[in-house]
């Protein structure tokens, strides 16, 4: 049966402690694609809306894409760049209403706007006033999704993808698809269950690769083969923004003996309750993580250390010099750094050529009680770039991305990429465009938390983790909460679930 979809992604993780906001150039600088130009960009990539795509491609449907608008984690955003975008979504439902026969929508589930704590929630609440209470809207969300009330009583399903490192983003838009698709058809009249916890997040941050995760979506996948369950959400969320939702949970789209899927998602949420102080290895200081790249065997491969705070997926501002600052004073050797938001110093070094010996002030500039300050340095100019480069791993295959003008620097023996658009490490172009080996390295240093897994394990002899004090800090009781509902753990350690 052929039906008439309505398809749209928008997505943005609000960390609410950034000074930084984001504006619609934050979302045109990752990327903003309206229409036919979206499903050319990231219709065959690892994103929901190539999971959308693929059913409704088998499925002889008709997919009206309104736009595909992302911004790198930072501030909330604007009321101008949020009422843009949902503008577009909004008026292509106001457009085809009366032929629609329902709605996907790759969200994350983390967005906060300027006037509005549940961006998403109020997406679907505009679009719920114009197409009515009854049309199939299905959607995707990131696991560090906040998930509210109000995205569980408007969604008809809900997706959260399964994978951190998220590598199964398309497969769970068509998942999505799938069960709007028997939606549409009267096969199946799903309704979405939810537990939500007390506290800021799940103690190990959603990690899918090891830890207490990897039983909970193993469990999870095992149930979504039951009679009447169509997918199970667990939600580790987004602890730096500070809202009354903020928080994991446990989610279930399904029909029929709703009290036994209830039950399900209960263990798992009690689950992580149980295991709420379980963070696992404490993150290394960033001297220890240099003293101990000093004198790292590099005969499996590089050392690869993540610096965990000042992750810009998570909303960290990527200038932290911290960990910079460690290696350069350990001397480390045949290293590379990689990224240091600076925009300042991309534009000194734009002014001089490779080989040229330049002073400047790199990094720290934004604020320097959240990883350090400038560090006052004479850096050999390496090149000069455009900053574009195009993915080839797991997470990013295809996907084209932008650190805006950038360099290429050298401080003693690290090769230090310098840009003006601040993005997490996801992949390994993210040095190789660059003139950069990530494999021919002994030491490769970058900024993620988790993410940079998918591509760099593999190449890694070792990863390690540490805490520069920036701004994603995994110490949440350092960060100055207002309005998260309370009490909640661990800011109140006796918090109690009831």
């Amino acid at each position: 049966m052929s039906f008439r979809v309505l398809t749209a992604e928008f997505s943005h993780e609000s960390n609410t402690f950034s000074q930084r906001p984001t504006d619609l150039a934050a979302f045109r600088d990752r990327y903003y694609f309206v229409g036919a130009d979206a499903i050319a960009e990231r219709g065959t990539a690892n994103t929901p809306l190539a999971g959308f795509l693929k059913i409704a491609r088998a499925e002889n449907w008709t997919v009206h894409h309104a736009i595909s608008a992302g911004a790198t984690p930072s501030g909330p955003v604007t009321r101008e760049a949020y009422e843009h975008v949902a503008a577009v979504i909004v008026n292509a439902a106001k457009i085809l209403r009366g032929s629609l026969d329902g709605i996907l929508l790759g969200l994350h589930g983390a967005m906060v706007v300027a006037h509005v704590e549940d961006g998403e929630g109020e997406l679907l609440e505009r679009l719920r006033s114009i197409v009515g209470p009854d049309l199939p809207i299905g959607i995707t969300l990131d696991p560090h999704a906040n998930v509210t009330e109000r995205m569980v009583r408007l969604a008809t399903a809900i997706v959260s993808y399964k994978t951190y490192p998220h590598v199964d983003m398309r497969e769970c838009g068509e998942q999505a698809a799938r069960i709007i698709g028997r939606t549409m058809a009267g096969e199946i009249r799903p309704v979405t269950l939810w537990e939500k916890l007390p506290m800021l997040e799940e103690a190990t941050g959603g990690r899918t690769d090891i830890g207490p995760m990897v039983p909970r979506i193993a469990a999870a996948r095992a149930y979504e083969t039951e009679p009447d369950v169509f997918a199970v959400s667990v939600n580790g969320a987004f602890p730096n923004a500070d809202i009354a939702d903020v928080g994991p949970s446990v989610l279930v789209t399904c029909q029929g003996d709703l009290p036994k899927h209830q039950a399900f998602i209960r263990g798992l949420a009690a689950d992580i309750w149980e295991k709420r102080a379980d963070r696992g290895a404490p993150l290394l200081s960033v001297d220890a993580a240099a003293r101990y790249a000093k004198t790292f065997n590099v005969s499996k491969g590089p050392l690869v250390i993540a610096d965990f705070a000042d992750n810009p997926g998570g909303g960290a501002y990527g200038d932290s010099t911290a960990l910079l600052a460690a290696l350069i004073a350990a001397d480390v050797q045949d290293a590379c750094f990689a990224p240091i938001f600076d925009p300042e110093s991309v534009d000194l070094l734009s002014k001089h050529q490779p080989g040229d010996t330049v002073r400047l002030k790199l990094g720290g500039k934004t604020d320097a009680r959240f990883g350090g300050g400038p560090l006052d340095l004479s850096v050999t100019l390496i090149g000069l770039f455009d900053g574009t480069y195009v993915g080839h791993g797991p997470m990013m295959g295809g996907l084209k991305g932008s650190f805006g003008p950038s360099a290429t620097v050298r401080i003693g023996g690290i090769e230090v990429l310098v840009v003006s658009n601040v993005t997490q490490v996801l992949d390994l172009a993210q040095f190789q465009a660059f003139g950069i080996e990530p494999t021919e390295r002994r030491v490769v240093a970058l900024k993620s938390m988790q993410h940079f897994r998918a591509a760099f394990d593999p190449i890694a002899g070792e990863v390690i983790v540490c805490d520069s004090g920036a701004l994603c800090t995994p110490d949440l009781t350092k960060m100055p909460y207002s309005r998260a509902r309370r009490p909640i753990y661990p800011l109140e350690a006796d918090t109690a679930w009831v």
